[in-house]
């Protein structure tokens, strides 16, 4: 198993099985994303163009890409993302933005993960900011489409030294269905500070 770094040719080259990867993952609980190809690689691209943009992959020793993290300046980008930042008087120059950290889960308990947060820590470090965050999807206990099996990352969040701030949400819309219509859905802020 290894991590590399995406850009240019390399990107390009990943974007369709990026873009599946992300919908594989995210179409299962919690986040119950129908999601499409050409959204998915044309929200890579856009992710790529943005300041301090890091795009990671986990792949095998064969090249299959099994993981991707992503991370980014959250200053002009993701406007919608910054928004809550900037209403809860977060300093939004000093903030990294972690997009998402997505693994197969027959690769889930190996490490991968750890290695995605030190890589995007260190990114950031390097490029000068205090503090990284991301935010995630709350679903409550008692949801229909809960697994039985289903573990919440919370517990992995906190040992990595993040704090869920309850205060700070945003709200955004997207399909449960392939066809069906955008429901809302309320997104959590986590941050740790470097």
């Amino acid at each position: 198993m290894k991590l590399r770094s995406l850009s240019g040719k390399d990107l390009d080259d990943a974007l369709p099985a990026l873009a599946r990867l992300r919908i594989q993952v995210f179409e299962a609980f919690p986040y119950l994303y129908a999601g499409t190809i050409d959204y998915e690689q044309d929200y890579l691209r856009k992710f790529s163009a943005a300041k301090d943009a890091f795009i990671a992959t986990a792949e095998t020793d064969t090249g299959k890409i099994v993981g991707c993290a992503t991370g980014s300046a959250i200053t002009n980008h993701h406007s919608e993302f910054a928004e809550p930042l900037v209403r809860a008087g977060i300093d939004l120059r000093s903030t990294f933005y972690f997009g998402e950290s997505v693994l197969l889960p027959d690769w889930r308990g190996h490490g991968i993960g750890h290695q995605f947060f030190d890589a995007r820590e260190q990114h950031a470090r390097v490029h000068g900011y205090a503090r990284t965050c991301f935010c995630a999807v709350e679903r409550p206990a008692d949801h229909p489409r809960r697994p039985v099996d289903y573990s919440p990352l919370d517990t992995f969040w906190n040992k990595r030294g993040y704090t869920k701030r309850p205060d700070i949400s945003a709200n955004f819309d997207w399909p449960e269905e392939h066809g069906g219509p955008s429901l809302p859905h309320i997104m959590h802020y986590w941050f740790h500070d470097l």
